[in-house]
């Protein structure tokens, strides 16, 4: 079994942290970013869109992860104490809010491009969605939080920082879905480019992401303490009508083509 005991911070100069997972939530920018880049030159769009899309993109994500995970896991305290939703550095976000958050944000910048209708920007922007979140459950990983439950399975792995217990590396198995729905996106996308169906792109990426998901929160540890007292976690709920809808997109494009 592995034993994983490394610290989340990688670096420090006075109050100022240097984090695994910053830096892992970093890297996922700078590769939206060039993926972005690819996609809008393929399609000749100008770069200047490119990037106020991506200024969106970054307030979409954080907002609503941020603002998720404060009314989704514990609303009864954020919304005591308000001003505790604005530390985000002290950790907390959750993934239904930032796909909340990057779906209103994509609305919003939609409107102000009318060459660059809604699902149009969706089917290609999960791409790059799709390797962010690869990248931040490997961070959830160096953080050691939201693991999975306890087992004896030869991949276990033993964090440390919490218990000495060995566990599901629930956020790898999330990490590698993650990788492997970016690749077929991408695979998809680059061959058949703008004659992808529009909401092909979006439909599979619900389907797989959300689906798997709600099956791999089974081997996870609750989040919050009423999560106990529920049949399914407050993560497999928000999933189903996130696959309903990749569903529903899918059998729409079929119809249509």
């Amino acid at each position: 079994m592995v034993h994983w005991n490394v610290d989340p911070e990688i670096y420090r100069i006075g109050p100022v942290a240097i984090r695994w997972y910053g830096l892992f939530f970093m890297l996922s920018f700078v590769c939206g970013i060039f993926i972005l880049d690819w996609i809008y030159k393929k399609e000749k769009k100008p770069q200047e869109d490119m990037q106020q899309l991506l200024l969106y993109m970054l307030i979409g994500t954080m907002a609503g992860a941020r603002l998720g995970h404060c009314l989704f896991y514990d609303p009864s305290y954020y919304l005591s104490n308000p001003l505790e939703i604005l530390k985000v550095w002290e950790g907390g976000l959750a993934s239904h809010g930032a796909a909340i958050g990057i779906l209103l944000a994509l609305y919003f910048y939609s409107r102000k491009h009318m060459d660059q209708p809604y699902l149009w920007l969706l089917d290609r922007m999960v791409i790059p969605v799709a390797l962010a979140g690869m990248f931040i459950r490997t961070g959830n990983f160096f953080n050691s939080e939201i693991i999975g439950i306890p087992t004896q399975i030869p991949w276990a792995v033993i964090f440390e920082r919490v218990d000495g217990m060995p566990r599901h590396p629930a956020q790898l198995y999330e990490a590698l879905e993650c990788l492997i729905i970016f690749v077929i996106l991408f695979i998809v996308y680059k061959r058949r480019g703008a004659l992808v169906p529009r909401g092909m792109l979006l439909g599979l990426f619900l389907i797989l992401i959300f689906g798997f998901r709600f099956f791999v929160e089974f081997f996870k540890e609750n989040q919050v303490a009423f999560e106990q007292r529920m049949p399914l976690h407050m993560g497999q709920i928000l999933s189903i009508p996130a696959v309903l809808t990749g569903f529903f997109l899918c059998l729409r494009t079929f119809r249509r083509s």
